[in-house]
């Protein structure tokens, strides 16, 4: 753990609901650091000097400072330091915000070690031999790694630099708060910022900035940019208050209301987890676990007193049901099923269940929920239309009926056709399954399967359609 050597002066640290030792003067240490990287570094010391931590005088040597025995620690200048300041050495003022940060999904962020993510970039695109260069530059930087510690205190090049939100620090704790924050003026008007949320919230599988930018909120944010940035560096920035419409990303999910505090856990105000192949509410993983959670309902509120900021409740309401049905037809068409079928597949044998992706029907059903599918939800959630429909609902279909099942029923031909019985009998299991999925009323469409009446409503659709269009 970190030593922090603090003078005699006591005050409020300019950060957000902290309290913080604060000093008169610059410490000697400090003194110290300073002029000699104003000569080596000037660009870090000018950040620091614009920052609130010059303000009150928290300078380097209070941040950086190592204990004996940590194993980071290493002699500096007369100095033992340590490199990496982890959310640990910032809860010494921070405590609240290293609280809730610690509980928040961000902080887990390094849980993909291990994952189908980081088997792409460690096998099918990587280098199984070392650190994958396809994970170190490209998974880690967001999702974060375990910092490995060489001798002497230094930091295996492969682990470091590092700023992903749930890095796994030499001291035990999680998380870097200079993902946010971009060190060292630790700028609460750029944390504020959407881009500063776009730098991971990107993407194929994840395009939380793009969605943000092409909805109303981010139309209206744009507008209005010149006119909120001076504002937006103060303590205070509420809906209603200091700003009227275009709220960015850290308004929604962690921004005060009139009845609301600020939050550092992100996922505190989200009802739907939108990440995996079929979405549940966010408490379902921890209430089948046995495990005490904020319930989905009481997060739900929480965002809804944010959307209320600016809207009125029935307006809040219906769009939420809206939202809700969007899910829930990808989940009852898409999810479900493909996710049924494909597990099927895969634990009887038909594809191998041993090694990732090397099934053309695994990269199939991997980006049928992991892209497109994610993309509708999302889109939905942040009222992106077009990532609902084209990015999203579109192409999870495309894939689904052009690609996924022809690829199924390929696998059940090679099962029929195996002469192995327990094969063939998992391939006449997978078909069944396969049936009864193409004739339910979301897919009997697909095989010919509409009523007489609702090939006649399709027609005049099709007809008043052309009309329109006619008569122009």
């Amino acid at each position: 753990m970190r030593l922090v050597v603090w003078s005699l002066v006591f005050g409020m640290l300019s950060s957000i609901g902290s309290v913080a030792q604060t000093r008169a003067t610059l410490s000697q240490q400090s003194q110290a650091c300073v002029g000699c990287h104003e000569a080596t570094s000037p660009g870090i010391v000018g950040q620091w000097r614009e920052s609130a931590h010059q303000k009150v005088q928290v300078g380097c040597f209070e941040c950086h400072q190592a204990a004996k025995g940590d194993p980071d620690g290493f002699a500096h200048n007369g100095f033992l330091i340590a490199t990496i300041v982890s959310p640990k050495d910032c809860s010494k003022c921070h405590e609240k915000e290293y609280r809730e940060f610690e509980a928040s999904h961000h902080a887990d962020a390094a849980k993909i070690l291990g994952s189908l993510d980081n088997t792409l970039a460690e096998v099918v695109e990587g280098d199984m031999k070392h650190d994958s260069p396809a994970s170190v530059s490209g998974c880690w930087q967001c999702h974060g790694t375990e910092v490995k510690v060489r001798a002497g205190g230094k930091l295996d090049p492969a682990t470091w630099p590092n700023t992903g939100v749930g890095r796994l620090n030499p001291d035990g704790s999680k998380g870097s708060c200079s993902a946010c924050h971009l060190r060292h003026n630790f700028s609460r008007a750029q944390a504020r910022m959407p881009e500063n949320c776009g730098r991971c919230h990107l993407g194929p599988d994840h395009p939380q900035m793009e969605i943000y930018t092409e909805s109303k909120h981010g139309i209206a944010f744009a507008a209005n940019r010149s006119r909120f940035e001076p504002l937006m560096k103060e303590k205070e920035w509420i809906p209603g208050k200091q700003f009227e419409q275009g709220p960015t990303c850290s308004a929604c999910h962690m921004g005060a209301t009139q009845e609301l505090p600020v939050t550092h856990d992100v996922g505190a105000r989200i009802s739907w987890t939108l990440r995996p192949p079929v979405s549940e509410k966010i408490d379902a993983g921890d209430l089948a676990a046995g495990r005490k959670v904020k319930s989905w309902h009481q997060r739900r509120e929480e965002m809804q007193q944010v959307c209320t900021s600016c809207h009125a409740q029935s307006w809040v309401d219906n769009w939420y049901q809206q939202f809700d049905n969007e899910v829930n037809l990808y989940n009852d068409k898409f999810g479900r099923p493909a996710t049924t079928l494909y597990q099927m597949a895969r634990k009887a044998g038909l594809i191998s269940n041993d090694i990732e992706f090397d099934d053309k029907l695994e990269f199939t059903y991997y980006l049928l929920w992991h892209h497109e599918g994610r993309r509708a939800r999302h889109g939905a959630a942040m009222m992106g239309p077009d990532y609902t429909q084209w990015h999203g609902n579109f192409e999870v279909a495309q894939r689904f009926y052009t690609e996924f099942l022809p690829e199924l029923r390929d696998v059940i031909k090679k099962g029929l056709e195996s002469g192995d019985t327990t094969k063939v009998q998992a391939a006449h299991a997978v078909q069944t399954e396969l049936d009864r999925v193409l004739h339910s009323d979301l897919h009997r469409w697909f095989v010919g399967g509409m009523t007489p009446a609702e090939r006649e409503q399709r027609r005049k659709a099709a007809e008043e359609f052309k009309k329109r269009y006619a008569q122009q």
